[in-house]
């Protein structure tokens, strides 16, 4: 057997059927891994070793008893803003330092009921506000290919297990591109679904127009089986969707023919990274080779999308971040009087990029400047999903770069918060639009990083960019096999 972290989680499903492994065994291999190589890498916040172990005789006994799941006792990381009963949700931020939660988010739930076992909490930028996970309170991950270089993010601590091998799949969320980026820094996949096709409840909001929880895995056939688990319209989250997700088994097919793939000139920026281009161009031309068409397209909004995206996020962030006030829960700091008490918690309590966008945030919402600022950014928006409807009319999905560069080293932008917000560029618009997303590797730059292919697709349509990941990702894999 390989080591349990390298497996797909198609493959530990094979071997857990056969009877060639137990969960116990899968868990307790997975939990040396992390001992060994976490110190490095620093993708978890917190692993409980005991639970999960628990947690894995109980699927063991299931199994045995007949009980079937389709994740059935297959190990699963956490994103620390999504709430797990029992465990620790900190969102990488002091003021929660210590709370624990006492309720399953809606995809946890959904998980859970499938068999999957909760391995422990991965690393993020606080409140998912950041793009490297040098921005969270506890530590900084860094990236398993070069751990002088940042994983992404802020979903850093779910690619940094991936694809480190610390984690067989991991859960996310991308309120600006935080699964998609962090997924191409680290060479693997990540899935952003389309705005209401999973429930957000017990997601801890940081934009709640914008926030998605999708999987990272180790390929795109595991994305598609994790997201037929956690997909689905939920009553606690009334922005999710009654829209039935197509069947994404049949999707999988490994040719392209008569699919047309659009190929945006705004994403291909001034200033990338040259590596980047070619191996995105050359991504394209394999999608040729497997029968696409590939036309070009415009999506002229485009430059408005990081100014638009840093309005609105920013004030739904100052209304979600509001309830950290040292009353109901998570930290508290004494005062003087009640005023007193809630400044020094939240100034205590929040980081500097967390205080940045609240302060930002409150600025835009703010008498004299709420009609100029934020509803002028609520109609850009609305220009550029505009835009993606009209391209999708002719294209079947788009093909793009994800980030403009590979990693950079830890410490490179951290004190320049504009150069990182311009990292985002090509991954925000499908936030604003609500459209899905999807992260295939697809090489590595001169620096001997990895490079993401994004493939976008219409809202409500994953299968679309689950059939174009899947087709290129066999494609690849042939051909650097027959190399």
């Amino acid at each position: 057997m390989k080591n349990a972290g390298e497996l797909t989680v198609h493959e530990a499903i094979t071997l857990l059927e056969s009877g060639k492994c137990s969960s116990s065994e899968l868990v307790t291999d997975l939990l040396a891994v992390i001992r060994e190589r976490d110190k490095d890498i620093c993708a978890y916040v917190s692993v409980d070793e005991q639970s999960a172990l628990a947690q894995a005789k109980a699927a063991d006994a299931a199994r045995s008893g007949g009980v079937q799941g389709k994740l059935l006792g297959i190990p699963i990381a956490v994103k620390d803003v999504l709430n797990v009963a029992g465990q620790p949700c900190t969102c990488g931020s002091r003021i929660l330092d210590g709370y624990v939660s006492p309720y399953d988010a809606t995809v946890i739930s959904r998980l859970r009921a499938e068999g999957a076992i909760f391995l422990g909490r991965t690393n993020m930028d606080e409140f998912a506000m950041g793009s490297t996970t040098e921005n969270s309170a506890f530590k900084v991950t860094r990236n398993p290919v070069n751990p002088k270089f940042v994983p992404g993010g802020s979903s850093g601590g779910s690619a940094a297990a991936v694809a480190g091998d610390e984690a067989i799949a991991a859960l996310g969320t991308d309120t600006g591109g935080s699964i998609r980026q962090p997924a191409a820094f680290c060479g693997c996949v990540g899935l952003k679904p389309s705005y209401g096709r999973v429930s957000r409840y017990g997601l801890t909001a940081f934009a709640s127009s914008l926030d998605q929880v999708g999987p990272i895995c180790k390929n795109v056939r595991d994305a598609a089986l994790i997201l037929e688990v956690i997909a689905g319209q939920d009553r606690m989250d009334s922005t999710s969707v009654d829209i039935p997700l197509a069947a994404c088994g049949p999707a999988l097919r490994k040719d392209l023919c008569g699919v047309t793939l659009g190929l945006p000139r705004e994403y291909f920026v001034k200033g990338m990274d040259s590596d980047v281009e070619k191996r995105i161009m050359e991504a394209v031309e394999t999608c040729r080779e497997l029968g696409a068409e590939i036309v070009d397209v415009n999506l002229p909004h485009t430059d408005y999308a990081v100014a638009t995206y840093y309005i609105i996020a920013t004030a739904e962030a100052s209304a979600n971040l509001a309830r950290f006030d040292g009353v109901r829960y998570g930290r508290r700091v004494d005062g003087s009087d009640p005023l007193d008490m809630y400044r020094r918690t939240r100034a205590q309590g929040f980081g500097m990029e967390v205080k940045r966008r609240i302060i930002l945030g409150t600025y835009v919402l703010s008498s004299g400047y709420y009609d100029a600022y934020y509803i002028t950014a609520q109609k850009v928006r609305a220009l550029i999903r505009a835009d993606f409807e009209k391209v999708f009319d002719r294209c079947y999905a788009l093909l793009a770069p994800v980030a403009p560069t590979p990693a950079y080293e830890i410490g490179e932008k951290v004190n320049d918060p504009l150069q990182m917000y311009l990292g985002d560029i090509l991954t925000i618009p499908a936030n604003l639009a609500g459209i899905c997303g999807l992260s295939v590797p697809c090489g590595f730059a001169g620096n001997g990083l990895p490079v993401g292919l994004q493939v976008l697709g219409p809202a409500f349509k994953e299968e679309r960019v689950l059939h174009v990941g899947h087709a290129f990702e066999r494609a690849r894999a042939e051909k650097a096999g027959a190399a």
